[in-house]
C-alpha cells in the first residue's frame, strides 16, 4: 500500500513537473510533423533537365478561367514547357482590398480556388490534362501572411502578429522596422506551434487531396529558416516535390528544403548591364540613353560582363547544393519595374539566351513568347493579345536544347560553366559546359556595339552545330570573330 502510495505521488509531481514546464517553455519550432528518412531535396527526377513557365490567369485568356486554360496546353507543351507555375489560385480577400480585384497574394481561405477561376473539380480536372499532356504543376504559395477576411483571422488571432495593443498588423520590413505597405494583407506570427502546424496542414492538402507537384514559396525569405526545414521534412514523406522559393537565401536551400531558389542578384545585373550600355529603353513614359533620362545626366550604373562572374563566384561559395531560376521577367518584373523590352531594350533576346543556359532553369512569364511588351495591371483585370507568337520558336529551339544536351542540365545534372577568353572578357561572355560528352558553347555581345575579339584557350576547341541556323561551326584556339552588337552565337557538339 504504501508503495502504492508513493508511486502516485511520484506520477503526479512528475505530471506537475511537466505541466509547469510547458507553461513556462518559450515559444520554439515544434518538432518535424515525420521524421525525415530520406535525404532532402527529395525531389522528381523529371526536374533535373526541365523549364518553367508563371502562368498569370487572370489575365490568360477572356475568359481567365481554369477550364479556358487549358486549350493552351497542347501550344505550351509543343514550346517545350516542363513546369506550369500558376500565380495563386486561392479566394481573394475583399477586406481591405486593394483595387478591383485585389492582389492575388491576399488569401482568403487556403484550402480553396478563386471563383473567377473556377470551382475546386475544374482544378482538378486542369490538372489532370496537365498531367496527361506529360507536364507538371506547381501553385504558388503564400506563408508570410493572409487576406484580412481568411477565417484564421477570426478562429486563431494569436496566429497572427499583434502590436502592443493586441492589435493584428500588416508585414514589417525586417530592414528598416517599418510596414512593407502591404495593407491588404495580415502578417502571420511564426512563434506560434500551432501556426505552423496549421500552415503544413494547408500544404498537404494540396499534395494529397488536390495531387500537385509542388509549390513556389511567395516571400519565402520572410519565414524562418527552422521553419522550411521542419516543413519540408512533412512534406516529402508524402512524395518527391519540386520546391521553388521566392528568394536568395543560401540556408533554406543548402538545408534541403527546396531545390530551387531566384537569381535575382543576375537578372539585377542584367538589367544593369543593359542601362550601362543604354539600349534606347523606356522607364514608364521616359526614354534612356546611355546615363541620359529625357537628356538629362543621371548617376552612372557601370556593369559589364564581368559582373556576371563575379556574380557566379559569390553564388558557387555561398551554396552548397541546389540551382537558380533564371529569368529575364517574371509578374512583379513587369507589372512594377517594366517589361523585359523595356528593362533590357535590344539586347533582350542576348540575355534571353544567357538565362537559358546558365547553371539553372529557365523561366517564362505569360506574354513573353509573343512579345508582349506592356505591362500588366497588378489588381485588375488585363486580358492579354496574344498575336503571332513571334518568340515561341525561339524558346522552343532553346528549351529542346535543355532537353537533349546533358550539358545544360539544371544542378547537379550538368555541366560545370568554364569561362573562353576573348580578350574582351568586359563585353562578351563566352563559355563552355561540358557533361557526358555533351557540350554547349555560348558567346554573347553583352554591349549595344559590334565587337571583334579572338577566342583563346584550352578545351572548347572542335566541331559544332548552331543551334539555331543548324549550319556547321567549327572553334579553333585563336579563332578570330566578330558579332554585332547584342549578337550570340550558341552552339552545341560532342567531345
Amino acid at each position: 500500500m504504501k508503495s502504492l502510495f508513493l508511486l502516485l505521488c511520484l506520477i503526479a509531481l512528475g505530471i506537475g513537473f511537466l505541466f509547469v514546464r510547458c507553461q513556462n517553455a518559450p515559444k520554439q519550432a515544434p518538432a518535424a510533423v515525420e521524421t525525415a528518412s530520406f535525404e532532402k531535396p527529395r525531389v522528381p527526377d523529371w526536374h533535373k533537365n526541365a523549364t518553367i513557365y508563371e502562368v498569370n490567369l487572370r489575365h490568360y485568356t477572356p475568359e481567365g478561367t481554369f477550364q479556358s486554360f487549358e486549350a493552351e496546353l497542347p501550344r505550351l507543351k509543343d514550346m517545350g514547357v516542363d513546369i506550369l507555375w500558376f500565380m495563386p489560385i486561392n479566394p481573394v480577400s475583399v477586406k481591405n482590398r486593394k483595387g478591383e480585384l485585389g492582389s492575388p497574394y491576399a488569401v482568403a481561405d487556403y484550402k480553396a480556388t478563386n471563383p473567377d477561376y473556377g470551382s475546386m473539380d475544374d482544378f482538378k480536372h486542369l490538372l489532370r490534362a496537365i498531367h496527361a499532356a506529360g507536364m507538371y504543376c506547381i501553385i504558388d504559395w503564400v506563408p508570410n501572411h493572409t487576406g484580412w477576411d481568411n477565417p484564421w483571422i477570426t478562429e486563431h488571432p494569436d496566429w497572427y502578429t499583434q502590436d502592443s495593443l493586441g492589435n493584428i498588423i500588416d508585414p514589417i520590413d525586417y530592414n528598416t522596422g517599418k510596414s512593407w505597405g502591404w495593407t491588404d494583407v495580415a502578417d502571420l506570427n511564426y512563434d506560434n506551434a500551432a501556426m505552423r502546424l496549421g500552415m503544413i496542414d494547408a500544404m498537404k492538402f494540396w499534395i494529397t487531396d488536390v495531387g500537385i507537384d509542388g509549390f513556389r514559396v511567395d516571400v519565402a525569405h520572410g519565414v524562418p529558416v527552422d521553419f522550411w526545414a521542419q516543413c519540408s521534412d512533412s512534406l516529402y514523406a508524402v512524395k518527391p516535390l519540386f520546391m521553388l522559393a521566392e528568394a536568395e537565401v543560401p540556408a533554406i536551400v543548402n538545408n534541403g528544403a527546396f531545390v530551387m531558389d531566384y537569381a535575382w542578384s543576375m537578372h539585377h545585373i542584367f538589367n544593369e548591364i543593359a542601362e550601362t550600355q543604354g539600349a534606347n529603353r523606356k522607364k514608364g513614359d521616359k526614354l534612356v540613353q546611355g546615363n541620359k533620362v529625357d537628356g538629362k545626366e543621371a548617376a552612372p550604373i557601370k556593369k559589364t560582363a564581368l559582373d556576371i562572374d563575379a556574380q557566379l563566384a559569390k553564388t558557387k561559395s555561398e551554396y552548397t547544393r541546389g540551382y537558380k531560376m533564371q529569368f529575364t521577367s517574371n509578374h512583379d518584373e513587369n507589372s512594377w519595374a517594366g517589361t523585359e523590352f523595356q528593362r533590357l531594350g535590344a539586347g533582350y533576346p542576348a540575355f534571353a539566351v544567357l538565362a537559358a543556359t546558365f547553371d539553372g532553369m529557365p523561366l517564362l512569364y505569360t506574354g513573353m513568347e509573343s512579345g508582349l511588351d506592356k505591362q500588366l495591371e497588378f489588381f485588375k483585370r488585363d486580358v492579354i493579345t496574344w498575336g503571332d507568337y513571334q518568340y515561341a520558336g525561339f524558346y522552343k529551339t532553346l528549351f529542346e536544347l535543355k532537353h537533349r544536351n546533358k550539358a545544360i542540365w539544371n544542378g547537379e545534372f550538368g555541366g560545370p560553366l568554364v569561362k573562353i577568353s576573348t580578350g574582351n572578357d568586359e563585353n562578351i561572355f563566352a563559355f563552355i559546359r561540358e557533361k557526358d560528352g555533351d557540350r554547349v558553347v555560348g558567346i554573347i555581345n553583352l554591349s549595344a556595339r559590334p565587337q571583334q575579339f579572338t577566342l583563346s584557350g584550352n578545351g572548347f576547341a572542335g566541331d559544332y552545330t548552331d543551334v539555331f541556323s543548324k549550319e556547321d561551326k567549327p572553334l579553333a584556339d585563336g579563332m578570330k570573330m566578330d558579332l554585332k552588337a547584342w549578337g550570340y552565337v550558341l552552339l552545341e557538339g560532342k567531345k
